[in-house]
C-alpha cells in the first residue's frame, strides 16, 4: 500500500483516541455516542495550546519541534516585521532570528537555521494530521445521525467538523499553495485535497485551486446548516459566528463580492461588537477572550516568543539584548498621530523603546483564561473591513465608506468621514491600509498580500515590493549596522517565494509527485 505520509486519517490519532487506533473497516464501531466523537474532536480536531517560558532570547525550541502545531514564520515573511538585534547572542541558541532569519529572507530552504541547520516545518504534517481525523469524524458522525436524528449536540459537533475542515485547508493552501487567481484557478495548483475517511492506494498531488476552494465553500455551507443559530457562550467553540466570518473571507480570497455581504447578513444581531479605544486602559490586553470582539480562538499566542523584549533577564546576562523581530517602520508609519491603536496594539521594548507588537499581553498567566491565539482567531473587526472591501469593489463606494467609519470612528479620536477617499481605486487601497493597521499580526497580511497581487480590478503594482534590512555585527563596538536588503518582488515576478515550500518528509514520502516551484538563490541587495 502507498500511503501519504501526512493523510492517514485514523492509524495516526493518539492514545486518548481509544478505539480509534485501529485502522478503519466498516464492520467495526469505533463511535459508539456523541459524547466520545466530542472527545475526540477536542484531543484530534482543534488545535492545541502549548505552554512555553521566556527566560532568555531562545525560545524557539517550543515553537520549531514536534509539540504543537504553530506557524511563527508566517509572522515574519510579510512587510510588518524587520530584525530587532541588539549585543551578540551565539549562534547556536535557537533565537527567534537565528532560527526564523531563512523565512524572513525568502531564502530557498527557509527551514534553516542561520548555521545552515535543517529543522522540520511541522505546519504540513499537523494539519493533515487533523484534516484525517476530521474525515474520520464526519464519516461516524453520519452513522450516528442515523441513531439519533433529534440530537442537537451532534447537529453542533456536524458544523464543527465541517468548519475545521474548511479552515485547516483554507490555510495549507494560502501557506503552501499559489495564490487564488480567479481567471486561471481551474489550472493553478493548490495543495492535496483529501476528504474520505479512507486510506487510498495512491500517491498525493497538488490539486487545483479551484478544486480547493470550491471544497471549503462547500464545508463551510454544510457547517452554517448545522450550526444555524447556534451561539456558544464558550469563546473556544464554534458557532455560527466564526462560520460566516470564514465564508466571507473565503468569498472575498475568491472575488465573490457580492457572496461576502450575504454571507454576513445578521451577524450584528449575534451579539458581538468592536470595541472603542477611547475607552481602552492603558498597558491592558486589545485582545482576550472576554471581550466582546472575540467570536473564536484557538491554540496558543506565540508573539512573545517571536517578538522578544530586550530586556528578559538580568542576571542571565540577557539584558539589554535581543536576537529577534521587531515591527517594522514600514508599518507603523502608517498610523496617523490620532490613531489608538499603537498604544493598544504595541508596547516599546524596555531598553531601545522597538516597537513590539503586544494584542495580548497577560503572557505571563499560566494558564491565562484570558488568551487569545494571534493566528487562529476570529474578531468581529473583520467583519467590518471584510464587508466594506466587498462593498467598494461592488461599486458601492457610499455603503463602503459608512462601513469603514464604524470601525475607525472606535479607532481613532475625532475620526471625520472626510479623510476616507472618493474615488473607487484610492478607496480600495486606503481599505487594505486600513486592514493591514487593524489586523496586523494576526496571521492575515502575508495572504492579504498575496491576494492584492493577483486581484483582477486592483492588483498590486508591478513595483511593489518588500524589504528587509540586513546588518552587520562589529565585535569592537558590539554593534551592529544595516549593511543592506533581501528584498522579495510581486507574485508575478516572484512567485515561488509568495507560497512556503512543501516540507522534505511529504515530497520524499510521496515519491516525488508532491513538487515545489524552483526558488531563487536571494543575495542582499546595497543601501
Amino acid at each position: 500500500m502507498k500511503f501519504m505520509y501526512l493523510i492517514l486519517p485514523l492509524v495516526c490519532l493518539t492514545a486518548s483516541c481509544g478505539k480509534f487506533l485501529e485502522e478503519y473497516s466498516t464492520d467495526q464501531k469505533y463511535v459508539e455516542t456523541t459524547a466520545d466523537l466530542k472527545s475526540l474532536m477536542i484531543g484530534e480536531a482543534y488545535i492545541n495550546n502549548l505552554t512555553f517560558s521566556i527566560y532568555n532570547q531562545a525560545t524557539m525550541g517550543t515553537l520549531t519541534s514536534e509539540t504543537g502545531i504553530t506557524a511563527p514564520w508566517l509572522h515574519v515573511m510579510d512587510d510588518d516585521s524587520e530584525p530587532f538585534l541588539v549585543d551578540y547572542v551565539a549562534t547556536d541558541q535557537v533565537t527567534p532570528f537565528y532560527m526564523l532569519s531563512s523565512f524572513h529572507n525568502w531564502s530557498q530552504e527557509p527551514a534553516r537555521s542561520i548555521l545552515n541547520m535543517e529543522w522540520t516545518d511541522v505546519f504540513w504534517r499537523k494539519l493533515y494530521k487533523r484534516i484525517g481525523a476530521l474525515n474520520a469524524i464526519l464519516f461516524q458522525a453520519e452513522s450516528l445521525a442515523e441513531k439519533t436524528p433529534g440530537d442537537d449536540e451532534l447537529k453542533h459537533l456536524r458544523g464543527e467538523a465541517y468548519f475545521l475542515r474548511a479552515y485547516y485547508y483554507f490555510l495549507l493552501q494560502n501557506t503552501y499553495g499559489s495564490p487564488y487567481r480567479k481567471s486561471t484557478a481551474a489550472a493553478d495548483e493548490g495543495v492535496p485535497l483529501k476528504v474520505s475517511e479512507k486510506v487510498e492506494d495512491r500517491y498525493f498531488k497538488r490539486d487545483k485551486n479551484e478544486a480547493i476552494y470550491k471544497q471549503m465553500v462547500a464545508d463551510l455551507e454544510q457547517a452554517a446548516n448545522y450550526l444555524s443559530n447556534y451561539n456558544p457562550v464558550s469563546k473556544l467553540q464554534v458557532g455560527i459566528a466564526a462560520v460566516k466570518i470564514l465564508q466571507s473571507r473565503v468569498y472575498l480570497y475568491m472575488e465573490d463580492y457580492d457572496k461576502v455581504v450575504a454571507s454576513l447578513d445578521g451577524f450584528e444581531s449575534l451579539g458581538y461588537a468592536v470595541s472603542d479605544l477611547n475607552q481602552y486602559v492603558q498597558n491592558s490586553s486589545f485582545s482576550a477572550r472576554s471581550s466582546s470582539e472575540t467570536v473564536f480562538t484557538m491554540g496558543t499566542n506565540m508573539i512573545p516568543t517571536v517578538f522578544l523584549n530586550d530586556s528578559m533577564g538580568a542576571y542571565g546576562g540577557d539584558d539589554r539584548r535581543a536576537s529577534a523581530f521587531k515591527s517594522s517602520d514600514n508599518l507603523m508609519q502608517t498610523y496617523e498621530q490620532e490613531d489608538l491603536r499603537p498604544a493598544a496594539f504595541f508596547m516599546r521594548s524596555t531598553k531601545n523603546k522597538a516597537w513590539l507588537p503586544a494584542k495580548y499581553r497577560t503572557w505571563k498567566t499560566y494558564n491565562d483564561p484570558e488568551q487569545v491565539s494571534c493566528l487562529f482567531s476570529f474578531r468581529a473587526a473583520e467583519v467590518v473591513l471584510n464587508r466594506a472591501e466587498a462593498m467598494a469593489m461592488l461599486g458601492s463606494d457610499v455603503q463602503a465608506r459608512n462601513e469603514l467609519q464604524t470601525l475607525r470612528q472606535k479607532r481613532l479620536k475625532n475620526a471625520t468621514a472626510a479623510a476616507i477617499p472618493q474615488s473607487n481605486a484610492a478607496l480600495v487601497d486606503f481599505i487594505r491600509q486600513e486592514r493591514r493597521r487593524e489586523l496586523c499580526f494576526e496571521g492575515h497580511r502575508w495572504f492579504d498580500l498575496r491576494r492584492y497581487a493577483v486581484n483582477s480590478r486592483y492588483p498590486l503594482p508591478a513595483s511593489f515590493t518588500i524589504k528587509h534590512p540586513t546588518y552587520n555585527y562589529d565585535a569592537q563596538s558590539n554593534a551592529f549596522t544595516r549593511a543592506g536588503y533581501y528584498v522579495l518582488q510581486g507574485v508575478q515576478q516572484d512567485a515561488a517565494c509568495w507560497q512556503v515550500p512543501i516540507p522534505k518528509y511529504a515530497i520524499e514520502f510521496n515519491r516525488g509527485d508532491l513538487t515545489n516551484p524552483v526558488r531563487p538563490e536571494r543575495a542582499v541587495q546595497p543601501l
